[in-house]
C-alpha cells in the first residue's frame, strides 16, 4: 500500500505540473497564468474538485503513442464561486499548446453534461493552438460534440468563456455560442483563419492582434463582451458577472442586501436645457441603481446603446439604455443586435429588463438600409415581444417613431412605462413633422420661416410632451424624475411573481 501510495503522489505531482517547469516559466514570461493558477484565481479557495485528471490520449498516429500529454491538455472539475457551484474547464497551453484531441474534448463534454445535470453555470478558459492535427477527424468530432452541448445548455445554464490565449479555427465557435466572452488584452486572439492564410488567399497583410485581438472583438466585431487587463482581472470579472446571475433557468437571481431605496433629487437636474444636447446615460443609470454599481456589457461596441447588469433594491436587473452622447442615441444595425441578444439572455434567466429611452429614431442611410437595418431592427422588436420577465421602461426624453416602439414600449408587452415630464413621444421630431404636415401652409406663407417656426411650436405643444400618450393609456404614469429609482423598485416588487404565457410552439423564427 505504501509503495502504491508513493507512486500515486508522484504521478499526481507530475500531472499537476502540466508541461513541466520550463514551459510553466515560459507561460509566466508571456504574462499568462497557468491553467491551474487561473482556476485558483477564479474559484473560492479550496473548493475546486478536479475530475478526469488521469485521462490519457489514445492516438497512435504520427508517433503520438510515444508522447504523454498530462491531463490531455485540459483541467476540468467543479468548484465554487461566491459559495455557489460552477463547472470549470481550463485549457493548458504548456501541454502540446493546449491542442484539442479526442480525450481532451471528451473531458469537456463530460463536464458540460454534468453541469446540465446539476443545473450549474459553465466557465471555460480557452488557451489553445486549436485542433490536434495529428488526431485528424477525432479532433473534429470533439469540437462538434462541444458545440452541440453548448447549444443544448444555451438558455438552461449560464455559459461564460474566457479567451486567455490563442483561439483559432473551429475552436472559436464554442465561445461564440456561449453567453459571454471575456478576452484578455494583449494575450488573446480569436480568428477563423490566421494572418498567414489571409495573406496567401487575399493578399491582405495584418498581424494577429489587429486581426482578432481583444480590442478588435470588443469594439469592431462585437464577438467579445468584456476586455480584461490580465488573467487575474478576467477571473475577477467572471466572479462579478456570476454574482448577478441565477444558477440556471429554473432559479431566480440572487437577492442581496441593499441600502434603503429613496428619492434622488439630483435626477431633476440631469437633462440639458437644449433638447439637441447629449449627455451620458450611464450617469443616470448610476443614480438609479444600488451603490451606483453597473457592470456594463459590450462597453466598447455599438456605443449608441448601453447594456449591463445592476441591482435595484438588492434585485438583479438588466439595463438597456439609449446613449444620447453617441450618435444622439439612434438605433442602428449593431445597436439593435447588441440589445436584442442581451434582452434574450435576461429573459432566459429570469432577470427583469429595465429600459431607459432617449432616441430620435433609427439611423437613416444607404449603408444601413443595404446592411439590413429592417432585419436587424426586427430582432429588437422580437426580443422585447418574446420576453416574459418583468419589463419596466422609463422614457427620459425623446421617443420617436419606430424606435419608440422598439425600445420596450407598452405595445411590445412591457408591464410598466414611466415618463419624465420632458419626454417627447411622437412619430418624428417636431421639425420634420412640421415640414410634412404643414408643407402647404409654409410654402404659401409670405414669411415661410416664421410660419415654419410657428408650426414647429404648434406641433411641440401638441406632441412634445408625454401627456398625449398618457391620455391613451400607453404610459402608466408621468413621474417626477427624483422618484424614478423608487418607482422602478416598486414596479419590480409588483411584478416579481408575474406569470405570462406564450402560444405553444417548438420555437419562434427570430429574423437572424
Amino acid at each position: 500500500m505504501k509503495e502504491n501510495l508513493k507512486k500515486y503522489y508522484e504521478l499526481d505531482k507530475k500531472l499537476s505540473l502540466g508541461g513541466g517547469e520550463e514551459r510553466i516559466r515560459k507561460q509566466h514570461e508571456a504574462g499568462k497564468l497557468t491553467a491551474r493558477e487561473r482556476i485558483e484565481q477564479l474559484c473560492d479557495p479550496g473548493t475546486f474538485e478536479e475530475i478526469d485528471k488521469f485521462v490519457k490520449h489514445r492516438s497512435t498516429y504520427f508517433g503520438l503513442d510515444k508522447k504523454e500529454f498530462p491531463c490531455d491538455g485540459v483541467v476540468t472539475g467543479i468548484g465554487e464561486i461566491n459559495g455557489r457551484k460552477v463547472a470549470v474547464f481550463s485549457q493548458d497551453f504548456t501541454v502540446q499548446g493546449g491542442s484539442l484531441g479526442e480525450m481532451h474534448a471528451k473531458k469537456i463534454m463530460k463536464l458540460q453534461d454534468m453541469a446540465l445535470k446539476l443545473g450549474i453555470p459553465i466557465v471555460g478558459i480557452n488557451d489553445s493552438g486549436g485542433a490536434r492535427i495529428q488526431e485528424g477527424v477525432d479532433s473534429l468530432f470533439g469540437y462538434g460534440g462541444i458545440f452541440y452541448r453548448n447549444t443544448l445548455a444555451s438558455g438552461v445554464v449560464p455559459q461564460i468563456t474566457v479567451i486567455a490565449g490563442p483561439c483559432a479555427g473551429g475552436a472559436v465557435y464554442s465561445p461564440a455560442i456561449t453567453d459571454f466572452i471575456v478576452m484578455v488584452e494583449n494575450n488573446s486572439q480569436m480568428f477563423i483563419t490566421g494572418p498567414q492564410v489571409i495573406k496567401a488567399v487575399t493578399g491582405e497583410d495584418i498581424d494577429k492582434d489587429a486581426l482578432g485581438g481583444a480590442f478588435v472583438h470588443n469594439s469592431k466585431s462585437g464577438v467579445a463582451h468584456f476586455m480584461a487587463d490580465d488573467d487575474a482581472s478576467a477571473m475577477k470579472l467572471v466572479r462579478d458577472l456570476l454574482s448577478y446571475l441565477p444558477q440556471n433557468n429554473a432559479e431566480e437571481p440572487p437577492l442581496v442586501d441593499s441600502a434603503e431605496v429613496a428619492e434622488v433629487p439630483k435626477l431633476r437636474e440631469f437633462l440639458p436645457d437644449n433638447p439637441k444636447q447629449g449627455y451620458d446615460v450611464r450617469e443616470v443609470i448610476r443614480y438609479l441603481v444600488d451603490a451606483g454599481e453597473f457592470l456594463e456589457v459590450h462597453a466598447h461596441y455599438a456605443k449608441n446603446i448601453v447594456t449591463g447588469f445592476a441591482r435595484i433594491g438588492g434585485r438583479s436587473v438588466g439595463i438597456v439604455a439609449n446613449q444620447p452622447a453617441v450618435l444622439a442615441g439612434v438605433l442602428d444595425i449593431n445597436a439593435s443586435d447588441k440589445a436584442a441578444r442581451f434582452i434574450r439572455f435576461l429573459d432566459s434567466f429570469n432577470i427583469p429588463i429595465i429600459t431607459l429611452v432617449d432616441t430620435p429614431g433609427f439611423l437613416p442611410g444607404v449603408s444601413q438600409e443595404h446592411g439590413g437595418i429592417i432585419r436587424h431592427g426586427a430582432k429588437l422588436l422580437y426580443a422585447y415581444s418574446e420576453a416574459t420577465v418583468p419589463k419596466i421602461t422609463l422614457i427620459l426624453r425623446k421617443a420617436y417613431g419606430g424606435a419608440y416602439i422598439a425600445m420596450g414600449s407598452q405595445h411590445l408587452g412591457t408591464d410598466m412605462v414611466f415618463a419624465w415630464p420632458d419626454a417627447e413621444i411622437a412619430v418624428m421630431g417636431p421639425e420634420g413633422a412640421a415640414n410634412i404636415i404643414f408643407r402647404k401652409e409654409i410654402q404659401s406663407s409670405p414669411e415661410p420661416e416664421k410660419t415654419r417656426a410657428e408650426k414647429i411650436n404648434e406641433y411641440k405643444d401638441m406632441f412634445a410632451n408625454p401627456y398625449v400618450a398618457a391620455s391613451r393609456g400607453y404610459i402608466e404614469e408621468v413621474i417626477d424624475p427624483a422618484t424614478s429609482r423608487l418607482k422602478i423598485y416598486r414596479a419590480l416588487e409588483i411584478f416579481q411573481n408575474k406569470v405570462e404565457g406564450r402560444p405553444n410552439k417548438k420555437h419562434g423564427n427570430i429574423p437572424l
